[in-house]
């Protein structure tokens, strides 16, 4: 295998044989008949056959199985471009506008007419499905924030180690500091966490000043765990709590949780909107790359991308693993998707405008929301599909979907038990895939009035 280390991104670099290198924005229409006024792209050689809409898999999950919110404020941001300085500057991002995003969005989820209510639910909800105990928060329980900032990556030299500052691919399509503002606003301000019980993480990143003075500035005492753990951040430790991948891999070093995800009675997945030339999309799922104590592609480790990326569909897909752990998916309380940018991962140094309705050559400006971790990246996974870059159109891109939704009895027949040494304990369903029927009307079963599958509720503000 060639040495790959000082490619840019090699962490993440696909495997181009089987996906042209060239970016659509064409005319044809992503489902025949149904989108022939929007923007998108034509297929190409090695792209999947069109999703089929409407037909729900899995079981749902949430207070309102399947529900999924997707707000979107074309005014949240005032940013221009790379020449118009930095996304994350100044008031380019409004933060009152990110803040009410982040309110909506958790108050339609739960049916809740204020946001310390909604979070009462979800925490509820959370312990009397997972525990048993119909309880809310409980002071001195600790929550883990796992944001996915891949554009901070150690390995990839965008951060000076030295000084904690950019190097290049400051514009990156980071889970933004604005984000997680808001979200910790909710958390400390209406919840009652105390902020020192709360870890904000990726165990890959070195967390720049750039963020850092943000998040730091309003919240001192939340804990900072990165990857290096200098200039005041902390640095991630191991646990000793292991993750088993169901392949069982023979002769690889045991893979274990980060030690805050291990102590944490709760976690939130802040994810990013975004296509992956490797693996189509880089969603929910594979936001906890950045939950293990390595980089994907390690030496001596489970090498987890020929199977992510992969475009041969009904095989083992180790984000299913990942999903399924008892300390990542099995401890999350919300999935969120940053979607105030979109763009492809690592190709993509900057934002790109959306083309498909409502954005139509605009930044994507969103905010998406579920207890579903399946139906959340169902949805994004569509509207990524849709805008009509070739990456996501490549076979197999939401193969782990319908592994994630049947991990009981899974289409490869794999034993999902990511939490035993040896196959013990099969996996549930982990919630509900099913694709919409057109990108314009976005309406999945739930919305049409059946008693299954996905449910969208859209907010425009």
């Amino acid at each position: 295998m060639s040495d790959r280390r000082h490619s840019p991104y090699a962490a993440e670099a696909p495997d181009f044989s089987s996906v042209s290198r060239r970016h659509f924005i064409g005319s044809s229409a992503a489902f025949v008949g149904l989108f022939s006024a929007t923007k998108v792209g034509r297929a190409e050689e090695g792209v999947s056959d069109q999703p089929v809409p409407l037909r729900p898999i899995g079981q749902g999950k949430g207070i309102f199985p399947g529900r999924v919110v997707w707000a979107h404020d074309p005014g949240v941001v005032a940013w221009k471009g790379p020449d118009d300085g930095r996304w994350w500057e100044g008031n380019r991002i409004k933060q009152d506008r990110v803040n009410q995003m982040m309110d909506q969005a958790v108050c339609h989820l739960t049916g809740a007419n204020t946001v310390k209510e909604a979070w009462d639910k979800l925490f509820r909800h959370f312990n009397t499905s997972r525990k048993g105990l119909a309880q809310g928060y409980q002071a001195g329980q600790k929550i883990a924030i796992k944001p996915n900032w891949v554009g901070m990556i150690f390995r990839e030299n965008v951060v000076d180690p030295e000084t904690y500052r950019f190097i290049r691919r400051e514009n990156y399509m980071n889970t933004s500091p604005q984000m997680i503002l808001a979200l910790l606003r909710q958390l400390v301000d209406e919840v009652g966490v105390r902020p020192a019980d709360i870890t904000i993480c990726d165990t890959l990143a070195y967390l720049v000043h750039e963020y850092y003075d943000i998040l730091h500035g309003h919240y001192k005492d939340v804990q900072y765990v990165d990857y290096a753990g200098k200039f005041g951040r902390i640095k991630v430790e191991a646990s000793e709590v292991p993750l088993y991948w169901s392949s069982r891999p023979q002769g690889v070093t045991q893979d274990v949780i980060p030690k805050c995800f291990a102590e944490a009675d709760y976690l939130i997945n802040f994810a990013n909107f975004k296509a992956h030339s490797g693996a189509g999309v880089t969603l929910c799922a594979k936001n906890h790359y950045g939950s293990l104590i390595r980089w994907p592609v390690q030496e001596n480790y489970y090498d987890m991308h020929p199977h992510c990326f992969s475009n041969t569909p009904r095989i083992y897909r180790p984000l299913v693993d990942l999903m399924g752990h008892a300390h990542l998916g099995g401890k999350t309380v919300l999935y969120l998707i940053d979607g105030l940018f979109s763009g492809v991962h690592p190709r993509d140094p900057v934002p790109q405008k959306m083309h498909i309705p409502p954005m139509e050559d605009q930044w994507s400006c969103s905010l998406f929301a579920s207890q579903d971790p399946v139906a959340i990246d169902s949805v994004a996974f569509d509207f990524l599909y849709a805008e009509g870059t070739p990456f996501p159109r490549k076979g197999g891109v939401d193969d782990y979907l319908h592994e994630a939704a049947l991990a009981d009895r899974p289409p490869s027949g794999t034993f999902y038990d990511p939490n035993h040494p040896e196959p013990t304990e099969r996996l549930a369903s982990l919630g509900v895939h099913e694709h919409w029927n057109n990108p314009r009307e976005k309406k999945y079963s739930r919305n049409l009035g059946a008693g299954e599958g996905i449910e969208l509720i859209a907010i425009t503000l």
